[in-house]
């Protein structure tokens, strides 16, 4: 078996994926390989094929938008119930990367440096993102459980 970051969506699709949250109506919410913004999360389209939001007819491009806001919904009310500094989530479809559709759901932090607060966050040093003091493991359960629960109670709130 290959490793699951070399095919993220086809082993969410295959139930293989450690980070997938929940399955959404248009893919699946995967919280963040890294952690250095707590709560960091990624909507993964469901069909791998799918390379940009205009690949898609209009009606599963606004279920990926509508699941997009749902996720940055779930992550800000995680967020905001675990740490007193959570100021707002960024949410953002770059495509640079990542040959598949996928939205970042950033959230963001009064303690973040001053001078990186309010700027992009792909601005924090390059070590944020392979630190191993960041590496998402065991220490985010209570984080995972807040943001797959705050889904939950989204979906039955629609």
């Amino acid at each position: 078996m290959t490793d699951w970051r070399s095919d993220r969506v086809g082993s969410a699709l295959r139930g293989e994926n450690p980070t997938v949250l929940r399955r959404l109506e248009s893919g699946f919410a995967v919280i963040g390989d890294v952690q250095f913004l707590p709560g960091y999360s990624v909507l993964l389209v469901d069909d791998p094929g799918v390379g940009r939001l205009s690949d898609m007819p209009r009606g599963k491009r606004l279920a990926f938008l509508s699941d997009m806001e749902r996720l940055g919904e779930a992550v800000e009310r995680a967020c905001r119930r675990l740490d007193p500094a959570f100021r707002r989530v960024n949410l953002e479809i770059l495509g640079n990367t990542d040959p598949f559709l996928h939205a970042h759901v950033w959230p963001r932090f009064e303690w973040e440096p001053a001078e990186l607060v309010g700027k992009p966050v792909w601005l924090h040093p390059p070590g944020s993102w392979s630190d191993e003091r960041f590496r998402l493991g065991p220490q985010h359960d209570a984080l995972r459980d807040a943001i797959g629960g705050e889904l939950d109670r989204l979906r039955s709130m629609s």
